[in-house]
């Protein structure tokens, strides 16, 4: 998707934000990590017509909240919680719909190289089969 000028593309996300903070009573706030493109997607259309969502940088989702307190101070609660890859869902419908609707599309992550594990790993202590001279790998 080609931006264009940073300074509109901006404008245009503040207007965007500001529009749904107006129009939707409900926003959740959803983590966004190991999430891929595709499944960004099935989630998109699966909440097409009850809810949108909208990603952005976490500063000027901050700034756009931030210019709407004094219409909605309820949103100040939602500052502290912008943190890392995150992302809103806006929506006029029932919360636990919309919830059921984002863990219909959530799956385990495969494991990638340098990707912090989400959940415990234990691996228990056998024996390797190699010699304490072979094990330098390990270290």
């Amino acid at each position: 998707m080609v931006k264009g000028d940073r300074a509109e593309w901006k404008a245009k996300y503040f207007v965007k934000m500001n529009r749904l903070l107006e129009e939707y009573p409900r926003i959740f706030i959803v983590g966004a990590d190991n999430v891929r493109s595709k499944q960004m997607q099935q989630i998109r259309v699966s909440l097409r017509g009850i809810a949108e969502i909208l990603m952005g940088k976490n500063t000027m989702m901050n700034k756009a909240i931030r210019t709407q307190l004094s219409s909605n101070p309820a949103l100040e609660k939602l500052l502290p919680h912008i943190k890392g890859n995150v992302g809103l869902v806006f929506s006029k419908e029932d919360p636990v719909l919309v919830r059921d609707k984002l863990l219909e599309n959530k799956v385990a992550a495969p494991a990638r190289a340098g990707a912090i594990a989400p959940i415990d790993v234990i691996v228990e202590a056998q024996n390797t089969g190699m010699g304490p001279e072979k094990t330098s790998f390990f270290q």
